[in-house]
């Protein structure tokens, strides 16, 4: 059962980024572009996407978080770090200068490979080489201790 709703949820969302436009790269830049200002081409529809997504989301932890755990799971595994280190200023950073390149981020781009688009296609392997070389390089290097003489 719970996969038909993951399955459900992921459908919602992909076609709420279709509905918004969030799926074309150039609505996502022409909102990025605040050069277009004084020209009048600057999108600024992108801003009401963002703040209907902040506020679904704060209601719903607001909602989500009351509950003594989660439906379809033993407990929510929350966060805890608080400090703000390299990896916090790093990774947002390249987060936003990879979206103001393709005008993609992850969800649109995986809902754009639905179209066939070839910018779609090489933002997600680009995303997926970006993953993996943060997984190889964010690791601590593991110590393993020399097994003792017999």
């Amino acid at each position: 059962m719970s996969i038909l709703l993951q399955f459900l949820t992921g459908l919602v969302f992909g076609t709420g980024l279709l509905v918004a436009g969030m799926a074309d790269p150039a609505k996502v830049l022409n909102f990025l572009d605040l050069g277009a200002i004084p020209a009048g081409t600057w999108d600024p529809s992108l801003a009401f996407v963002m703040i209907g997504g902040i506020a679904v989301t704060w209601l719903g932890y607001g909602i989500v978080l009351k509950r003594a755990r989660p439906v379809f799971g033993r407990r929510f595994d929350l966060p805890t770090a608080t400090a703000i280190d390299r990896r916090i200023l790093v990774g947002p950073a390249i987060f936003g200068i990879g979206w103001g390149l393709a005008g993609l981020c992850p969800g649109p781009a995986l809902t754009a490979l639905g179209f066939g688009s070839l910018a779609s296609l090489i933002f997600t392997a680009a995303m997926l080489a970006g993953m993996f070389a943060a997984k190889i390089l964010g690791e601590p290097t593991r110590r393993v201790a020399a097994p003792e003489a017999l």
